[in-house]
């Protein structure tokens, strides 16, 4: 692939551990990420370090990890910083997937890099790694009027999760897409597409 100054070696999913947390709003980079892991060959390696869990394994030719921090989301970027340092993978090198409020849900948002925009998880990335020039895939959950952690932390409507499901699909594909074509071609690609009006 021409273009890319960088290749992604490193996805991150953003989520809080533990069984009360699954299905969350605020886990859709958890689930996303597991949703791509699905689709990588049986021969990726799980591994506990770092204050995380990650899989390690080759991908089209390439060493490739994916990683869910487990230090809760506010501080997921010391699990993330610690690493990719031991890794040498560089911030321009990691994807990260995370919920967006601003979204609608049926949206996803590929970027090259950017700010917060308010995101604890994303702060504490761009705080540890010392950047915020690195990828992210953004997961629209909608905002409600309830308070916002209360939104976060609920979880899906059952009628949200057909369109839930075709979102995880397209983030599969967009993962993949921005690993093998790069992630600016990911972005024309993904960033018009609205799954919940496809679902209509």
């Amino acid at each position: 692939m021409s273009g890319e100054s960088s290749q992604i070696s490193m996805i991150v999913g953003l989520g809080n551990p533990g069984r009360e947390y699954e299905g969350t709003r605020h886990n859709v980079g958890f689930d996303a990420t597991s949703a791509f892991m699905a689709s990588l060959p049986v021969s990726f390696k799980k591994k506990e370090k770092y204050n995380s869990v990650y899989w390690e394994g080759r991908f089209k030719g390439r060493n490739l990890l994916v990683q869910h921090p487990l230090t809760f989301m506010n501080l997921s970027g010391k699990a993330v910083a610690a690493l990719a340092r031991t890794k040498k993978i560089l911030p321009s090198e990691i994807i990260v997937v995370y919920d967006d409020m601003d979204l609608p849900l049926g949206k996803i948002r590929i970027r090259k890099s950017g700010s917060s925009a308010g995101h604890r998880g994303v702060e504490s990335l761009i705080e540890n790694l010392e950047s915020s020039k690195f990828p992210r895939l953004r997961i629209g959950i909608g905002r409600a009027r309830a308070e916002t952690i209360d939104y976060v932390l609920a979880k899906f409507e059952k009628d949200e999760q057909q369109i839930l499901d075709e979102v995880f699909k397209a983030s599969v594909d967009a993962l993949t897409l921005s690993l093998t074509r790069g992630v600016g071609y990911a972005m024309n690609s993904f960033n018009s597409i609205n799954h919940e009006q496809d679902k209509k």
